[in-house]
């Protein structure tokens, strides 16, 4: 039964950790070393709560999020969000183009041949495709990366600082530190992940007598995205922090491991690299597609054919194409557009939320399986440091 439910869960978990969120690893692990391992913990935690909410209330409505946003919200309200949301992805799903672009130079390849043979590729797979064998590719690109653990090893770590790092926390509360933090908090829990999550369970016609299968789907998701970005983390750390290489575009990452831990390392992370990149460039225009034509009542679904969904079909070719010739274009600050957008993703991040949790919590919608108010009460407190968090980034950056 776990096998016929897998898919949503962990596709979506490691989905996120996309070329954006590479790179916010490997800057966080090359600026401040060790020093944001702690953060993994409870980002685990909150990521596989926020994953189970998505599971959840497809389960209970057979409905995505931007339908419940619009019912519930009105069509005013919801068309505001999908805007805000829309520039955020649109900048996310440059970022893929962009984390391409930067594993072809650890590669030798150009980015001017690669990108757009991976824009074509993943055009075609998701226009000619079916939600099933769409799916099966999904999980396949889920499954490299186990390189980055296999590269964080090989890295050779100090692993009782590693541990240390891990369970002790070390908060800094300067300008830079706070944007970091932000920023891996922002990769770790996107928005586009909330609906992409309900709207894949929707999609395989998940049932109540599925959910705690496909509960356990999200959890695992959640799990093992973590485990790679800790892994990331950890060989940025060794590989830039501790000898001290300015790190100005993410194949700097790739290249530095060569000298240290050899060819495989620095191969590996590439490939990891390329994976999350196309990985990504599949599945975020996807949820963007799907939240858009939801919020605005139009149908959608990759199992649809181009004149049954004609809208979805367009705005999902066209954040492809346009987030491709945006990189393309000679002297884009790929590093900026990928970091930025992560931290676009945390500002964003508790505004969604607070409407997610207004439907969690209504009983109406949830019915049987509506939360229990202690349960609620956690979740309001997870927004509630989010959004504490992006005050203090807002006053620092300021």
């Amino acid at each position: 039964m776990f096998l016929a439910v897998l898919g949503p869960g962990i596709i979506t978990a490691s989905a996120d950790n996309d070329a954006g969120g590479i790179t916010t690893y490997s800057l966080a692990g090359a600026h401040y070393g060790y020093a944001l391992l702690w953060t993994m913990l409870p980002i685990t935690v909150l990521l596989g709560m926020t994953q189970e909410l998505g599971v959840r209330m497809g389960v209970a409505t057979g409905k995505g999020l931007a339908d419940l946003l619009r019912e519930r919200f009105r069509v005013r309200i919801t068309i505001l969000l999908m805007l805000l949301l829309v520039v955020a992805d649109l900048g996310n799903t440059m970022t893929e183009f962009a984390g391409v672009a930067a594993a072809g130079q650890v590669l030798g390849l150009t980015k001017y041949l690669l990108v757009p043979l991976v824009a074509g590729v993943v055009w075609i797979m998701v226009i000619k495709g079916s939600y099933r064998s769409v799916e099966r590719i999904f999980l396949g690109f889920s499954a490299v990366y186990l390189s980055y653990i296999v590269s964080g090893v090989l890295s050779h770590p100090a692993w009782s600082q590693v541990v240390h790092a891990t369970l002790v926390p070390d908060m800094r509360w300067t300008g830079a530190f706070v944007v970091m933090f932000v920023g891996v908090v922002g990769t770790t829990i996107s928005p586009w992940m909330q609906f992409y999550i309900q709207a894949a369970v929707v999609q395989k016609g998940i049932t109540a007598k599925e959910y705690p299968y496909s509960r356990l789907d999200a959890l695992a998701g959640a799990v093992v995205t973590n485990v790679v970005a800790f892994f990331i983390i950890v060989t940025t750390a060794v590989a830039l922090f501790a000898h001290h290489v300015p790190v100005t575009n993410i194949a700097a990452v790739g290249q530095a491991l060569r000298p240290l831990a050899g060819p495989l390392a620095a191969g590996l992370f590439a490939l990891g690299l390329l994976n999350a990149s196309v990985f990504t460039a599949s599945v975020l225009p996807l949820s963007t597609a799907f939240y858009v034509c939801e919020g605005l009542g139009w149908e959608s679904g990759v199992d649809r054919r181009f004149r049954e969904a004609p809208n979805f079909y367009v705005f999902y070719t066209g954040l492809l194409v346009l987030g491709a010739l945006i990189v393309l274009w000679p002297g884009a600050p790929l590093i900026d557009i990928m970091f930025f957008s992560q931290v676009a993703n945390g500002l964003l991040l508790p505004i969604l939320l607070v409407f997610v949790l207004l439907l969690a919590g209504d009983r109406k919608i949830m019915r049987r399986f509506a939360y229990r108010n202690w349960y609620l009460g956690l979740l309001w407190l997870a927004v509630a440091i989010t959004v504490v968090m992006d005050l203090v980034f807002s006053v620092k950056t300021l």
